[in-house]
């Protein structure tokens, strides 16, 4: 049986942050943003087209957007490679990045396949 793959995040226009991506990047995390992959002018619908063809998680603020995309994939038979949503101001940088950890530590990208999950859902690790 072969080993589970660690995620991989892709952060939507909305989300991308250097901060945050600095900081996953210094813990061996492998993140990638829109304006990295050239999708600043693309829509929700091919955010998640292109994260899920890139096999990365995708991180975004636009709670409910993504979270009636989630719906509308699954009701179709379609899938995607998992999402992450976060209320845009709710936690401060650092408080981020360790919740996305502790997510992380917890789930394997073979896990969050068609998954939504709520940062607000995930504890702050304290090795961060």
């Amino acid at each position: 049986m072969s080993a589970l793959s660690p995620i991989r995040l892709y952060f939507d226009v909305d989300s991308m942050e250097r901060a945050v991506l600095i900081g996953l990047r210094a813990r061996g995390i492998d993140a990638t943003t829109a304006l990295e992959a050239g999708m600043t002018e693309a829509t929700d619908e091919e955010q998640l087209e292109f994260a899920r063809s890139q096999g990365r998680v995708l991180f975004s603020f636009n709670v409910s957007h993504f979270c009636h995309l989630h719906s509308e994939y699954l009701g179709h038979g379609e899938s995607h490679a998992g999402i992450i949503v976060a209320p845009q101001k709710r936690y401060p940088v650092g408080e981020r990045i360790r919740r996305l950890l502790s997510l992380l530590a917890a789930k394997k990208a073979e896990e969050m396949q068609n998954r939504l999950e709520f940062l607000n859902d995930w504890p702050e690790t304290t090795d961060a």
